[in-house]
């Protein structure tokens, strides 16, 4: 597991062959290979590289749709 600074998480944004990670309650998640995460974009609503944890409660759906998407850090201040 690796620490991430919101600004080493930004380069993670899933453009030009990059990973694409994302941060929720403190956790980097890896969504890379997702069909819902295209060229990190998340379906017109988000990008990749960031901390989606406020944009949550905006989601059509509950955040147990994160125990299906691999960790692979943290998220630091």
């Amino acid at each position: 597991m690796e620490d991430f600074t919101k600004e080493e998480l930004a380069k993670y944004n899933g453009k030009d062959g990059a990973k694409c990670y994302m941060a929720y309650q403190g956790k980097v998640y890896d969504v890379t290979e997702s069909m819902l995460w295209d060229d990190g974009d998340h379906q017109g609503m988000h990008e990749g590289g960031i901390d989606l944890t406020d944009e949550m409660d905006d989601s059509p759906h509950d955040d147990d749709v994160m125990e299906e998407i691999p960790v692979v850090g943290t998220l630091i201040d």
